[in-house]
């Protein structure tokens, strides 16, 4: 692929949306177009996977399989928004899920080797140039998210937010990603852990 792909990660309220947005900005003010993606999103799909993860849609292996079909590989390769196309093209792509795990289905207690396995299709065509994993102790996590939201969501707990980090190691070891990520502690200020950010990232623009 001609383009660079990096995956924003971190459990809920690590800002990695934010800092997405961000990184996205720094990027595009440099000469370097970007495809930026933020999920979920308010379309059919993205609205079936925030039901699921609120308990509003019973979930089973066949809702689960349809949302991994549908989301991981129709954004991977459609027409007009596909990763896969946009790399070929020479765009930066920057991607607020690891789009091998989908950390978000561990919170209604599927079984990882499963996730892995259904989302295998997606490994096989894309991985990260590198993944930046901003790192948030859970305590703190937990409380940006009580602060900055009216209601949280059913999957938004302490022990959720602990497991959810757990599983993305193990994840980053059973794909042998452990030395593509890039981890970043969090708990500072934005301004800070964004030039961070920036400052890991910037050597693989040198030269292009």
């Amino acid at each position: 692929m001609n383009g660079l792909f990096f995956a924003l990660e971190g459990i809920d309220g690590s800002g990695k949306s934010t800092q997405l947005k961000l990184l996205a900005k720094r990027l595009e003010e440099a000469g370097f177009p970007c495809l930026t993606t933020c999920e979920p999103t308010e379309r059919p799909i993205g609205r079936l996977l925030r039901q699921v993860l609120t308990g509003q849609v019973r979930c089973d292996s066949r809702v689960v399989a349809t949302l991994f079909a549908a989301d991981r590989l129709d954004h991977l390769l459609n027409e007009e928004n596909g990763l896969c196309r946009a790399l070929a093209s020479g765009v930066t792509v920057l991607c607020d899920r690891y789009y091998f795990s989908s950390y978000a289905y561990q919170s209604v207690d599927l079984p990882l080797d499963w996730v892995i396995q259904a989302n295998q299709p997606c490994a096989d065509l894309l991985r990260p140039t590198a993944t930046i994993f901003i790192d948030v102790d859970p305590e703190l996590a937990l409380e940006r998210i009580v602060q900055s939201r009216e209601n949280t969501e059913l999957f938004e707990t302490r022990d959720r937010l602990i497991r959810t980090r757990e599983q993305y190691f193990k994840v980053f070891d059973m794909h042998r990603d452990l030395e593509k990520v890039i981890f970043i502690r969090g708990g500072r200020d934005i301004d800070t852990v964004a030039q961070d950010i920036w400052e890991r990232v910037r050597p693989f623009f040198q030269g292009l």
